[in-house]
């Protein structure tokens, strides 16, 4: 069976979130690859939550990359959230939201092409909630090693705003576009 290997991501300095906490989040990238690898092997149970996390984590780095990029006003995405969510902050509120929600978890932003529509779900762990058939568009780590060095548990809030501060707006256009195609 072909392994998986680890990707490796051009992170600029990024608004809130430190170097230290972006090194070790990577070092826990990295072992979601190696256990992902190792339960294909064994053909343990937590292939979900090891492959998931392996995954979501990829979206995560990625849309990190490069550095931030503003959402283009004619782009497919933005006339899509808006067409779905009636107004672009309409549906950043919600998904802020739903990102500050207690618990561990990922804030995502789906598309489900049997439905020609955009999806908000709440991922707990890794694996638990995943929406089948749709493609992640926006991957939002909300696990306490995302942000709790940087921001401690109370500034849930701040990082939430800083992830999308930093956000490289035309990797997420690129996940849509691939998604939709």
């Amino acid at each position: 069976m072909q392994k998986f290997e680890e990707k490796k991501f051009n992170l600029p300095k990024l608004k809130g979130i430190s170097e230290k906490t972006i090194e070790e989040h990577l070092k826990l990238y990295a072992g979601y690859v190696k256990n992902t690898n190792t339960v294909l092997e064994k053909e343990n149970p937590k292939l979900g939550f090891e492959f998931d996390g392996m995954r979501n984590h990829e979206y995560y780095f990625s849309a990190l990359e490069n550095g931030p990029r503003d959402l283009k006003e004619d782009n497919e995405l933005k006339k899509k959230i808006e067409k779905d969510f009636r107004i672009f902050n309409e549906w950043l509120e919600k998904f802020k939201n739903m990102a500050i929600t207690r618990g561990i978890g990922w804030a995502m932003l789906y598309y489900d092409k049997k439905t020609d529509q955009l999806l908000n779900a709440w991922v707990d762990e890794h694996h638990i909630g995943q929406l089948a058939t749709c493609e992640i568009i926006v991957a939002l780590d909300m696990w306490e090693h995302a942000f709790v060095a940087d921001y401690k548990p109370s500034g849930k809030k701040d990082y939430i705003n800083d992830f999308f501060d930093n956000l490289n707006w035309s990797v997420v256009e690129q996940n849509f576009a691939n998604a939709t195609k």
